[in-house]
């Protein structure tokens, strides 16, 4: 009798600006079971410096609670752990350092992720548990950013990442942890001038149901339950009711509030205002509290690209008809670079494979800059791709797609590739070259099909093989393949044409 085949267990991890999350779930039918949460407060965003630098105390927190996370993850598959850090770790102009002494404990790749993406995955998490139906909107005060997201269902509509966070705006404006009216007033008001540029968007759009998640909004729902209103809903006249509360002290060590826990106590004055900034600006009357969030959304992605649409796939679709991309070229050359990557890579492993996804959707896109112009469109299309909203996709993946189109054509200066954390500068150099073969191979633009073309590699060196006496009659490509050889050679690389 064979034993019934275990769950698939998942994690996801938050990186967040105050403190990191881990939660790991059972896979059971089509369903989520959550098995164990964790929790530590590292308060990373208060070693981040004005020059932008994190400093070591604030990286030796974050590591060691990593290796914490990493005893619980032994024997976790590659692919069933997805870690995402926000606001900080973008903002840490030395991100990299940490990343690097990351791998060290927690061999997982971590994903720096865009503020939209993160706005989509929080209200994906709260969307997969919260009842309600309708348009929603979500609020996430986190220690670094406030996310606003208004959606429906799984599809979100709006989606912003304000610079305010509970952690950032104590630092700014409750200095030592000083309380008074005059701070807090200014903290609001800082918050209000942030939302002032969506505030008549969001309104505009609207909303049955205010959700809140995460820490701040969740210690904040908290309290007012201390205070007496046992429902939990956050109103704008209980909002009133804890702000006098909070300016009868001078100090945040002096808050002696129920539901309020001694390390959040620093940081609560701060939450409060971005909340109240946010209840004011959008007229909102009444928000409940959601626990779902960043991580859960993490979670259920993982699982839900195995019965959806990729949301990635949709974000390349639609951008390929925003910047009116020739549909058909953009197929023959994605065609053209699947084949021959799949004889350079013919069973990829799961690195390769995502990366092959990526040479995908890069061809797809390699000609978005051609809206801008023709000259130097290669770097238009990598600006695009760098620099744009792109649902779906993370800060590494957008440099890897823009690294790919950039280097799709003309001279290979390849000293100019920007540095990356998960990915190497070796996992990238055969998806250009191939890249570069397919868009040289259908350079003529024609709808008549390619004829068998074998491509063989050896590390820098690759052998492509075309059908004899193809050269001869195809002059014009001949001449591109040259040129294409010239480049290569430049670049310290082989490319040897023989005719089959």
């Amino acid at each position: 009798m064979t034993e019934p085949e275990r769950p698939r267990e998942i994690a996801a991890i938050d990186l967040g600006s105050n403190s990191f999350h881990m939660v790991v779930a059972r896979v059971v039918g089509q369903s989520l079971q959550i098995i164990s949460r964790h929790k530590q407060r590292v308060h990373l965003a208060s070693g981040l410096n004005e020059h932008h630098h994190l400093d070591q105390a604030a990286m030796q927190r974050g590591l060691h609670c990593l290796a914490m996370f990493g005893e619980r993850l032994q024997g976790f598959d590659p692919d069933n752990v997805r870690i995402a850090a926000t606001y900080t770790l973008r903002q840490a102009q030395n991100a990299a350092v940490f990343l690097q002494r990351a791998e060290h404990v927690l061999p997982y790749p971590i994903e720096i992720i865009p503020g939209t993406e993160e706005a989509r995955l929080i209200y994906l998490g709260v969307a997969h548990t919260q009842p309600e139906t309708g348009q929603t909107l979500v609020v996430d005060i986190g220690g670094g950013s406030t996310e606003l997201v208004i959606g429906e269902g799984f599809d979100t509509q709006l989606t912003y990442s304000k610079h305010m966070g509970c952690v950032s705006y104590n630092q700014q404006y409750f200095p030592k942890g000083k309380i008074s009216a005059k701070h807090f007033n200014a903290a609001q008001l800082a918050a209000q001038q942030k939302l002032e540029s969506i505030a008549t968007k969001y309104i505009r759009t609207g909303w049955q149901t205010a959700i809140g998640s995460s820490g701040t909004i969740k210690a904040i729902r908290e309290v007012l339950i201390g205070l007496g209103h046992s429902d939990g809903i956050i109103t704008a006249k209980r909002l009133n009711q804890l702000i006098e509360a909070i300016l009868a002290v001078k100090h945040a060590d002096d808050l002696e509030l129920e539901g309020l826990s001694d390390d959040r106590k620093p940081v609560f004055a701060a939450g409060v205002a971005i909340l109240h900034a946010v209840f004011q600006s959008f007229h909102i009357e009444e928000m409940i509290f959601s626990d779902g969030a960043l991580r859960e959304g993490l979670l259920y992605e993982m699982e839900e690209r195995f019965r959806h649409s990729d949301i990635r796939t949709r974000t390349a679709e639609a951008m390929a008809k925003q910047y009116n991309i020739d549909p058909d070229q953009a197929l023959r050359v994605r065609e053209t670079a699947e084949k021959l990557y799949n004889q350079i890579e013919p069973q990829p492993g799961l690195a390769k494979a995502e990366l092959a996804t990526l040479l995908q959707w890069g061809a797809l896109l390699h000609e978005v800059g051609l809206s801008i112009s023709y000259a130097g469109f290669h770097r238009h299309s990598a600006y695009l791709l760098r620099h744009s909203t792109m649902p779906g996709f993370t800060l590494e993946q957008q440099t890897v797609l823009a690294s790919l189109v950039r280097y799709q054509r003309k001279s290979l200066k390849l000293e100019e590739m920007p540095e990356l954390s998960i990915y190497k500068r070796k996992h990238l150099y055969p998806l250009i070259r191939t890249l570069r073969i397919a868009v040289a191979l259908n350079g003529q633009r024609s709808d008549e099909p390619l004829p068998p073309i074998t491509v063989q590699a050896d590390k820098e060196d690759w052998t492509l093989t075309l059908p004899a006496g193809w050269e001869s009659d195809n002059r014009l490509l001949a001449a591109d393949l040259q040129q294409e050889q010239a480049y290569w050679q430049k670049a310290g690389w082989t490319l040897t044409l023989l005719e089959g």
